[in-house]
C-alpha cells in the first residue's frame, strides 16, 4: 500500500471539488447534480475528488437494490485524480469515502457508479473496491461534435441554454437554439462507439441486488475492455502484470 496510507479523505465544498474535477477528469465537465464532494489530500495538497449525488432518474435506480427509499442511496457520479498519487490510491480512497458515508450519513445502503468504456476505462478501481458489475451495454448517448467536443445526448436535450452547448452552434456558424441530437446528427455530431459498464456497492449487506450480477469475464467476452481510453482486454492487462 505505501504512502496511500497517508492520504487524507474529507469533505470540501462545491467550488474547490468542481474546479479540480473540470481540470483533472477526462471530460472536463461536472455533474450538476453532486451534492457531496470529498477531496483527497497528501503531503497537504489536494490531488483527488470523489462528487456523488443522487442520480438522474430514480424512479429507474431505487429497484435495483430491494427495498431501497427515496434517500436510501447515492451514485458515484466523478471521480478525478492527478498523477501524484501513488498505486492502489483511488480504492483506498473510495472506500475511506464509503466508510464516512456510513458513519455520518447510516440512511444511504448502497452506490451505484457507471464506467465510461467509450472514452476512459471498464472500471478497474470499482472492481478493486469491491463493487459487483450489473451491466455492460452499448452506449450510444455521447456525441463528438465537430468541435471535438464530447457531450451526453441527454444535456443536449435538457439544457440547451448551457455554454458548452451554445459554443457549438458558434463554432458551425449557427443560430443559438434549441436543437434535437437528430439535427446536432445532421450537422455534423456523430455518436461514439464504446460501453457502458454499471457497478453497485451495497453499504449494507442486508440489501438485496434484484438485477443479474455478471462475472467480471463478461467485460471481454463482450469486448468491452478499455483503460485509459484504448481499448484492452482484461487478460492482456494481467498478462503483463
Amino acid at each position: 500500500m505505501g504512502r496511500a496510507k497517508e492520504i487524507i479523505v474529507k469533505v470540501i465544498n462545491s467550488k474547490v471539488a468542481n474546479a479540480f474535477v473540470k481540470k483533472n477528469h477526462y471530460s472536463g465537465k461536472v455533474v450538476q447534480n453532486s451534492s457531496l464532494h470529498f477531496g483527497c489530500f497528501l503531503d497537504d495538497k489536494l490531488h483527488g475528488v470523489m462528487s456523488y449525488g443522487g442520480p438522474l432518474d430514480k424512479r429507474k435506480v431505487l429497484p435495483m437494490v430491494e427495498g431501497t427509499g427515496w434517500n436510501e442511496m447515492l451514485e458515484l457520479n466523478r471521480m478525478a485524480f492527478d498523477d501524484y498519487l501513488p498505486k492502489y490510491s483511488e480504492s483506498r480512497c473510495i472506500a475511506i469515502s464509503i466508510r464516512l458515508i456510513k458513519k455520518n450519513a447510516p440512511q444511504i445502503k448502497w452506490v451505484l457508479s457507471f464506467a465510461d468504456g467509450t472514452q476512459c476505462g471498464d472500471g478497474t478501481i470499482y472492481r478493486a473496491s469491491g463493487f459487483k458489475l450489473t451491466s455492460i451495454k452499448n452506449n450510444n448517448s455521447l456525441l463528438v461534435f465537430p468541435s471535438g467536443d464530447v457531450l451526453a445526448a441527454m444535456t443536449i436535450e435538457a439544457n440547451f441554454t448551457l455554454p458548452i452547448i451554445k459554443k457549438q452552434s458558434l463554432f458551425l456558424g449557427l443560430n443559438h437554439k434549441y436543437r434535437t441530437r437528430t439535427e446536432w446528427i445532421k450537422l455534423g455530431a456523430k455518436k461514439l462507439q464504446g460501453n457502458q459498464l454499471r457497478y453497485i456497492y451495497l453499504i449494507d449487506k442486508t440489501y438485496k441486488i434484484t438485477v443479474p450480477i455478471l462475472p467480471f469475464s463478461e467485460i471481454d467476452k463482450q469486448g468491452a475492455g478499455m483503460y485509459k481510453g484504448k481499448k484492452v482486454t482484461l487478460q492482456e492487462r494481467r498478462a503483463k502484470d
